[in-house]
């Protein structure tokens, strides 16, 4: 259900600090960074669009930036990218900096595996690999070195940049649909084939968008996508979803729009989930990101009509699994931290639900697979997980290696066996193996990556927040680090859309950490980690508490010496681009370097483009009403760039097919950053980093992926004064 709803989520740019004998050389002083390059950027012309708002006139002057199809526009991004190139090529460890990262890359990765008709199919990579790959070997053999190449994204193209989506087979595993992504757009292609003969069936289905692939029996499935938008399809405004059934055998322009085709059922996120038993269509519709109303049709008699289940979208509800007649559902209808409940699907409205796991202190998650429930509960964004059955009766806590983040636990009801990951800041991923009737655990998987947890420390702490909020950060970094206030320091966040920041391991801090780096993580209102009063006190005009919490966090750091305002780096990605360029304006002095990635941050005009107008729910609108937009133009990073402040050094990252946080927010904030930083007596670099054939992140391929990140690292180091990197 709400799966298939495209949330604005955040990039987790991991960090990374090189250093062959394990510690950081001198610092310069501040001057000499000064001085050292002096920065021309190119000019960005002003032009004189002016939008009225409540009376009050707008300047909008680098609104010829949205157009991304334009000759100037590419022109722009050229010259863009030759000054931050320019810069970025002359410090002096970049290159040490990506030997590191491609280093400690090299290792084999695969994730768990899972069963479809006589096979049982895993992703796994050799190390250097663009993309996973899919591999599978026979089941009844049960012996995964003789496991045979499936799918092999590295070879969709040239320059691995087109990706494998979503992978989904037919009822008995003799058919498989696919979604690819090219150049890491939203919109895909899904490609059918023969599972025997991996042939291809029929002509690929296009533009596709945020959608699942929901089979019914082995006959077709059910998918999403809007028309297809008047305009450039990167940047132009998407707010119809539908939902198609495409019945294997016939053309796409035969697919039968189920939901979703007439003005009163306008929804921007549509989704399909069929039950196991190929009883049963649940159809959820959004109009945000947040919330969803809920639809039944029963599929086995042909015309038969959608039945309402939840006729308003107040809350998020979808459906778990089904046993015959009876559909068992996680909702947040009245129960802010979410809880299960089963209902009869003849009378299936809120009003004849019984819950079957009621709702705790915590929030909940849940799945299912051999036959059972497993509830995974977030206690301070730390996982606890418990096995029920259907009837509701908890049989068991299921034991996990320690604190950190169990991954959920499912696959089919015949399933004896089923598999799930846990990691943590400092534990690499891991496999583990679940007996469904024994409730034992074994390692199924044992990450190769050449780290040794012991030699790291992961800490929780809970800090005030500006109005008294108690706010939890987890901060992680090498064992016997000095507090003097001098360790190089990056402060992620995100603070937005319901998402929770769970403790998870990453290549690239793992470097920044084993060379005496911090790597913190502050789990920021706005988020998912204490439910829906958490998510809602940093949303619309409570926005402001998210950039509180973050604040707060870095002040946190500098009065307990972890570090100090120059050493200091700021990140986040998407909202939590929004996140760093808005707390970066704010309080500038706190900071040394921000690093906000394809965020958002012109919030004035982020739902004129594509899906954005389903991100008003954390938002709001400027056109919403006077105080909302009031509020908006008080902290939209676009419009509050000011002459003469001194900014951190900024390195704004973004992809030129992002069509979901179009690169335009991106373009917008870093020329007024240009602009405005030359009357600041500053030479501290404003720049933008422009991948292209890239968009919001997945699927980005790994050696992209290596350079971007030497690129920021070597940009953040720069600029907190690291002279060198020790031999």
């Amino acid at each position: 259900m709400n799966k298939y709803m495209p949330l604005l989520l955040s990039v987790v740019l991991g960090s990374g600090l090189v250093s062959c004998s394990g510690q950081v050389a001198q610092t310069e002083t501040k001057q000499a960074v000064k001085s050292k390059y002096k920065l021309t950027y190119p000019v960005t012309k002003q032009g004189e669009t002016v939008d009225n708002y409540f009376g009050r006139d707008i300047a909008d002057p680098y609104r010829w930036l949205e157009d991304d199809r334009s000759e100037e526009t590419a022109a722009w991004v050229k010259a863009q990218n030759k000054t931050t190139f320019d810069y970025l090529d002359k410090i002096p460890y970049r290159a040490a900096l990506k030997k590191r990262l491609t280093a400690l890359w090299n290792y084999e990765k695969m994730t768990s595996p899972f069963k479809e008709g006589d096979y049982t199919y895993f992703y796994k990579n050799d190390g250097l690999q663009d993309q996973y790959v899919v591999y599978r070997y026979k089941t009844i053999d049960n012996n995964p070195e003789n496991a045979e190449v499936f799918l092999d994204p590295n070879t969709f193209s040239k320059d691995a940049t087109t990706s494998l989506g979503q992978l989904s087979f037919s009822r008995d595993g003799s058919i498989a649909a696919y979604a690819i992504s090219e150049g890491g757009s939203d919109w895909r292609k899904i490609i059918i084939i023969d599972t025997a003969t991996n042939k291809v069936m029929e002509p690929k289905l296009v533009d596709v968008k945020f959608s699942g692939i929901a089979w019914y029996k082995n006959e077709g499935f059910y998918y999403s996508s809007y028309d297809k938008p008047k305009g450039s399809e990167l940047s132009a405004k998407t707010d119809q979803h539908k939902l198609y059934y495409h019945k294997l055998g016939t053309a796409q322009t035969e697919d039968k729009v189920i939901f979703g085709a007439t003005p009163e059922q306008k929804r921007r996120y549509v989704g399909g989930v069929v039950t196991s038993d190929d009883r049963y269509l649940l159809i959820s519709g959004a109009i945000s990101t947040s919330g969803n109303d809920l639809y039944l049709k029963d599929l086995t008699k042909p015309d038969s009509e959608l039945v309402t289940i939840l006729a308003h979208t107040e809350s998020d509800t979808r459906l778990i699994t089904s046993e015959n007649d009876q559909l068992i559902l996680v909702t947040n209808l009245n129960a802010d931290n979410k809880k299960v409940v089963t209902v009869d699907v003849a009378k299936p409205t809120p009003a004849h639900w019984v819950d079957l796991i009621p709702e705790t202190n915590h929030v909940l998650n849940v799945s299912s697979g051999g036959g059972y429930l497993f509830t995974r509960y977030m206690v301070d964004a730390i996982s606890n997980v418990y096995q029920y059955d259907y009837q509701g009766n908890k049989v068991r806590e299921i034991e996990l290696p320690g604190a950190g983040t169990a991954s959920s636990i499912s696959g089919k009801k015949a399933d004896k066996t089923l598999y799930f990951t846990f990691t943590n800041y400092v534990t690499p991923r891991t496999i583990l193996a679940l007996n469904t009737k024994a409730g034992t655990t074994n390692v199924f998987y044992q990450s190769k990556v050449k780290f040794n947890s012991d030699d790291f420390v992961s800490k929780q702490v809970f800090y005030t927040s500006k109005d008294g909020t108690k706010v939890p950060m987890i901060i992680n970094h090498k064992k016997g680090l000095i507090l003097d206030g001098n360790n190089p320091t990056i402060l992620y966040g995100y603070g937005g859309f319901n998402v929770s920041l769970t403790p998870s391991f990453g290549l690239t801090r793992t470097v920044w950490m084993e060379q005496g780096g911090i790597y913190a993580v502050a789990n920021l209102r706005g988020g998912g980690e204490y439910g829906r009063k958490w998510h809602n006190a940093g949303t619309k005009m409570q926005k402001q508490n998210v950039f509180d919490d973050f604040i707060a966090a870095a002040q946190y750091l500098t009065q307990e010496k972890y570090t100090s305002s120059d050493f200091l780096a700021i990140q986040g990605g998407s909202n939590g681009g929004l996140l760093v360029a808005a707390v970066m304006l704010q309080r500038p002095e706190l900071f040394k370097v921000a690093l906000p990635a394809v965020g958002v941050l012109d919030m004035l005009r982020y739902h004129t483009f594509t899906s954005g107008a389903g991100w008003a729910y954390d938002y709001g609108t400027a056109e919403q009403n006077k105080e909302m937009f009031d509020y908006l133009s008080a902290y939209s990073p676009v419009h509050n760039v000011k002459a003469g402040v001194r900014y951190p050094a900024t390195l704004v990252t973004t992809g030129d097919h992002d069509d979901r946080v179009v690169p335009a927010h991106s373009f917008k904030f870093a020329a007024e950053l240009q602009a405005k930083q030359n009357q600041a007596n500053s030479n501290l670099p404003m720049l933008i980093r422009i991948e292209t054939n890239s968009g919001h992140g997945a699927g980005t391929p790994a050696s992209k992926t290596i350079n971007q990140y030497a690129d920021i690292f070597g940009f953040t180091l720069y600029n907190m004064g690291i002279k060198e990197l020790s031999n």
